[in-house]
């Protein structure tokens, strides 16, 4: 017989009363529907990459601050989630400004724009840190299904559009830099970033819930499209960093799971790949399965693009030798890079298609100092303790935030998607949600026996 939901996963400790009744007030409520808001809608404005798209998230991002400040003083609540990221998140921010304001930049009106978009998802990390750590592990889960059935609708959205073949974004919007379109993305690579973060999040959903659940068979086809149009999308960095999510969830499972438990888990995962596999190839075009079989070999790939991806990256890498110390200012690479380029291309090369070794020519040994510490700092916290936290449901949401983090990273390594805002955006939530902490409860585990 199988357990009820609720004796499955009893609820972790909660705040105090007072903490916890303004979490249920009218203004926490609005705030936290207001960033569900600019979270699902981010990525349908074409990833938020026009000038106007990336202005209203920032001018969202102040009246949801506005929004929870209102609410924290109205309830005379003042419960502060902290976390040391937030002082590696504002020493970068200082180092920008210092930047701007000390003449460091070889472009002020670049840095001032990066610093802006940096602030975005800044502010978007401390708010969903707050509002998750305040609310607990029941609204996190009805935030994952959520995530879930998005996912899954964006998905359906996404192929549909692509096997139409008209190349347009909703049908209708040509891209003015051309790209290949998937979904309401103009470069099927940011796209598959999207999907890496959201998938991780729909498939812990899934694999938390308990054995005889009535709708896991239709929450699991859910996760299984988002994951076919991450694939159908023909992203090679995407392909690369999808896999990684897939090792570091088995490994997660088999190291910090008990015994039955784990094999179950085990093949569910082995199942849904099979499943994923075969619906791929029922549906994919030829070129797509060619081009995703030449990311064995991507220097002598055909698509020339992907061989002076790496080029672009020794190029930034130089300029990082030549400005150690402070880098050449943030939201500089653009400018900088022509005099460092070292192959023939008639390309504009306003990213270095590599985030890391980008954000060391802006930033020099300072920055990359900053990001080496945030890494490490994000990964012991998202990945500690984890033998206990996988027995909430709390806990299996935030294994699922901390592969889609992971997931992101790695592709970052070839991609510019922290440069997309949405994705940055998705990306400071997800990385919240990894990273929050409350003292765990021994419960038992996700898989009840029958």
């Amino acid at each position: 017989m199988v357990n009820r939901l609720s004796d499955t996963f009893p609820s972790p400790p909660r705040p105090d009363e007072r903490v916890l009744q303004g979490a249920h007030s009218f203004f926490w409520k609005a705030a936290r529907l207001g960033l569900l808001a600019v979270l699902v809608s981010a990525p349908l404005a074409f990833g938020a990459v026009e000038y106007w798209a990336r202005a209203a998230l920032l001018v969202a991002a102040l009246a949801l601050m506005l929004l929870w400040s209102f609410a924290v003083a109205r309830d005379k609540i003042l419960s502060i989630y902290w976390t040391p990221l937030y002082l590696v998140g504002a020493i970068f921010l200082l180092l920008g400004i210092t930047q701007f304001s000390g003449h460091l930049t070889i472009d002020a009106f670049a840095t001032r724009e990066a610093l802006l978009g940096f602030v975005t998802p800044l502010v978007y990390f401390f708010l969903a840190g707050q509002m998750m750590a305040q609310t607990g592990g029941r609204n996190l889960s009805r935030f994952a299904l959520i995530v879930l059935i998005y996912a899954s609708a964006l998905s359906l959205f996404a192929i549909i559009q692509l096997f139409s073949g008209s190349g347009l974004i909703y049908w209708t919007v040509k891209p003015r830099w051309g790209g290949s379109v998937m979904g309401p993305y103009v470069n099927r690579n940011d796209y598959a970033g999207l999907m890496e973060m959201l998938v991780p999040l729909g498939v812990a959903y899934v694999l938390s819930r308990p054995k005889g659940y009535p709708a896991k068979t239709l929450l699991g086809f859910a996760a299984l499209l988002s994951l076919t149009s991450l694939l159908l999308s023909g992203s090679r960095g995407g392909l690369v960093s999808l896999l990684v999510e897939a090792v570091v969830l088995v490994g997660v499972v088999v190291k910090s799971v008990p015994g039955v438990h784990r094999r179950h888990l085990v093949a569910t995962i082995g199942i849904g790949i099979i499943a994923v596999d075969l619906l791929f190839f029922w549906l994919a075009p030829t070129y797509i399965t060619r081009h995703l079989k030449s990311t064995v070999a991507v220097v002598s790939s055909p698509e020339v693009s992907m061989g002076d991806r790496l080029k672009v990256s020794e190029d930034a890498l130089r300029i990082f030798l030549d400005h150690p110390w402070l880098g050449t200012g943030l939201g500089t690479f653009e400018e900088a890079f022509p005099q460092y380029q070292s192959f023939p291309s008639d390309l504009e090369w306003d990213h270095a298609h590599n985030d890391f070794a980008e954000a060391l020519s802006e930033t020099g040994l300072a920055g990359g100092i900053l990001i080496a510490i945030a890494l490490f700092l994000g990964l012991r916290t998202a990945f500690g303790s984890l033998s206990s936290r996988l027995t909430t449901e709390e806990g299996w949401i935030q294994l699922g935030a901390t592969i889609g983090c992971c997931g992101l990273l790695v592709h970052s390594f070839v991609d510019f998607n922290l440069h997309i805002p949405a994705n940055a955006l998705w990306f400071s939530v997800a990385l919240a949600i990894a990273t929050f902490r409350r003292e765990p409860q021994k419960l038992p585990s996700p898989i009840p026996s029958t």
